[in-house]
């Protein structure tokens, strides 16, 4: 590990006055009171959602960092001592996470030794000198200090405690922004890089992620002109991946010696090779057929051949398409977004500019509430939340999203107007009403399992619009479905209207029973090979005073939530994967979840053809047949006996285009899985 033995050491106001946003030259001395405090505003979507603070006392960082979202949000409050040079040498972070989960960090260097402890993890390091650590439950400002000391050194790079290795790149001027302003990113913390704003000091003028933007007090204006430069930052960097790591064969090519599945039927056939030509699949041959000498050819190996996957509940960027494709998901449902950048993105997808899924869009329709979220359109009337429905329709969506806080005696007209226009309706259930309600006054589908659910437990008067709408799941360890009347009132409802549930399993497991220190299910297949931050924040507990007792509901409750996906396929009810999350792991981990209750060829169906039916585009793709769009993935082993054969992602097809997953692992900073399908010729 290398240590920090190249920092240009700074007197100790001005480095305090640089890691609070304040130009050097104004840092007051040492005997004076110290740096002024340093105050951001979060901003998300153009609306205050939260603030981050600072203040120096001597050697010491006080930050206070709280973040009220859509009724959840991390709140933090953060001690930082530094050395002269800036390093870490003790840091503390109490508060609660995301969904209300406690948190409870500690760093220290001393004796030569470098020691922490979190929501994920505990350990210990030998270091000369003080290494860089990493935080678990990071505010922006840990990207501050993270970015100070990169810059300072040889290549502005350095190993970091618990793991990994960080580095900082110069972007671009801005010079139409601001005065001075320049961007710059962190590289090796998470699946995308982190960005920072900085003044014409050095000084952090702005951080950019996922909790929102922290920005410079009475700087707000700025922040939708900064998020867009990021935006456009991202925008040249994937473009860049594209061209590196996309292969396009003008004359076509093949998949040599693979079986393909047939989702519709759960069958393997024998040894075949496919013919991708124009971006279509046209000839399925024998294994042995000889091939047109013009195309190139990759050897299956015996594989398994499967139509693209689908994640019906995405909210994705430009960097999910990566995370999609390596894994084998080549269609996407977006259920709410910017709506503009959206556009732009599946243009540039298409054109073949940048990488991604096939995506199709559903319109964000939210209430006004002090829960509100900030995605699509927020309606502070019926004749606002109709004319967004008009929009969504002229601008070619597929269905509108109704989120918690719409009203909910605005729903029969939103959708009734919907529905004249063509497009369906989906979403949460909205606080006070329940899923029966909705579904007769025009839901064609509900969006995740717990807003169904919910229905069966909860009394009247209970607000969904705070993390309720997840911890309540605990009561459903109790609950008897098939002797229920909640329940098969809502299942009879559904059969009759054949309304569909968007399920998103994998989240809600992951939320229910994700655990300080270990692993939530399905993550012992990739988490080691992730990056540093993203694979620590999913060593950690997201819900709220968990004791033995509710550990063991919500345990129950996920039992129960398989033993529901399974009631309801046994009722004819169409149920949808989706993950509420950006990457094909938790698709992987999604068909897992359909193989418990349904079986294997059940869950491959419902993730492939199943779902390219639903959205009306199973004469496109969805099947491996002549004609149909070249949308597969290739694996080494049997997914109808084994389906976690689907983890094993060796090359993937979109449109055409081929993908070597190892490559793209490689590229973004995470160890391979598995060996890439050779080229032959």
């Amino acid at each position: 590990m290398r240590p920090f033995h190249a920092i240009r050491r700074l007197a100790g106001a001005a480095l305090l006055a640089s890691l609070l946003a304040l130009p050097a030259a104004c840092a007051p001395g040492r005997d004076a009171a110290g740096p002024a405090p340093a105050r951001y505003t979060m901003v998300a979507n153009g609306e205050t959602v939260g603030h981050l603070r600072g203040e120096a006392d001597g050697d010491t960082l006080r930050i206070d960092f709280h973040v009220d979202n859509n009724g959840r949000g991390p709140r933090h409050r953060e001690t930082l001592r530094l050395s002269d040079a800036g390093v870490p040498l003790a840091w503390e972070i109490d508060g609660t996470s995301l969904m209300g989960g406690p948190v409870e960090e500690r760093y220290r260097y001393g004796d030569g030794r470098a020691r922490w402890y979190s929501q994920a993890d505990s350990g210990e390091a030998a270091a000369a000198a003080p290494p860089l650590y990493v935080v678990n439950d990071a505010s922006p400002w840990a990207l501050i200090v993270y970015e100070r000391l990169l810059r300072a050194q040889p290549g502005q790079a350095v190993d970091v405690v618990p793991g990994g290795r960080l580095r900082r790149e110069e972007v671009t001027a801005l010079p139409g922004i601001g005065d001075g302003l320049s961007l710059v990113r962190i590289v090796g913390l998470d699946l995308a890089p982190e960005y920072l704003v900085l003044d014409r000091d050095g000084a952090a003028f702005a951080v950019l992620g996922g909790t929102g933007t922290a920005i410079r007090e009475g700087e707000e204006d700025l922040a939708a002109a900064l998020q867009a430069a990021v935006n456009d930052a991202e925008t040249v960097r994937n473009i860049d991946l594209q061209r590196r790591l996309a292969a396009t064969h003008e004359a076509g090519f093949a998949v040599r010696g693979v079986r393909l599945l047939d989702a519709r039927a759960g069958t393997l056939s024998a040894p075949s090779t496919v013919v991708v030509r124009d971006g279509r699949i046209a000839e399925v041959l024998a294994a042995e057929a000889p091939l047109d000498a013009s195309l190139a050819v990759y050897e299956g190996d015996g594989g398994t051949l499967l139509p693209g996957l689908h994640d019906m509940h995405a909210h994705t960027s430009i960097e999910t398409g990566w995370w999609y494709l390596a894994a084998g998901v080549t269609t996407i449902r977006d259920m709410g977004n910017d709506n503009r950048r959206l556009a732009d993105l599946i243009r540039r997808i298409e054109a073949g500019e940048l990488a991604g899924p096939r995506i199709v869009r559903n319109g964000f329709l939210e209430g006004r509430s002090p829960y509100s979220a900030r995605n699509g359109v927020v309606a502070d009337s019926l004749d606002e939340a109709l004319q967004a429905v008009r929009d969504y329709a002229r601008d070619g969506f597929w269905q509108i999203k109704i989120y918690n806080s719409m009203n909910p005696e605005w729903i029969r007209p939103i959708a009734a107007e919907a529905h004249r226009l063509g497009l369906g309706v989906t979403g949460h259930v909205p606080a006070f009403t329940t899923p029966d309600a909705m579904i007769e006054a025009g839901y064609d589908e509900i969006a995740h399992f717990n807003q169904l659910a919910l229905g069966w437990v909860l009394e009247e008067g209970e607000d969904t619009r705070t993390p309720l709408r997840l911890t309540a799941m605990a009561r459903l360890a109790d609950l008897d479905l098939r002797a229920s009347p909640r329940v098969a009132r809502s299942l009879a409802l559904m059969r009759e209207r054949g309304t569909a549930l968007d399920t998103t399993a994998v989240i809600l497991e992951r939320l229910m029973l994700s655990r300080a220190g270990g692993t939530s299910p399905g993550g012992e297949h990739f988490l080691e090979h992730m990056p540093v931050s993203y694979r620590r924040f999913r060593y950690r507990t997201y819900v709220p005073d968990l004791v033995p007792e509710t550990d063991r509901a919500y345990h129950a409750a996920v039992e129960k939530m398989i033993e529901a996906m399974a009631l309801l396929h046994e009722q004819g009810i169409r149920l949808l994967p989706g993950t509420d999350d950006g990457t094909g792991f938790t698709v992987h981990r999604e068909i897992e979840l359909y193989a418990r209750a349904l079986g294997n060829a059940a869950a491959l169906r419902a993730g492939t053809v199943g779902a390219a039916e639903y959205l009306g585009r199973a004469d496109e793709y969805g099947t491996l047949a002549p004609g149909q769009a070249a949308d597969f993935f290739l694996v080494p082993g049997d997914p109808l006996q084994d389906i976690n054969a689907i983890r094993q992602v060796r090359l993937v097809a979109r449109a055409g285009r081929v993908y070597q997953p190892a490559a793209i692992y490689e590229a973004l900073g995470v160890r391979p899985f598995v060996a890439a399908a050779e080229r032959v010729r």
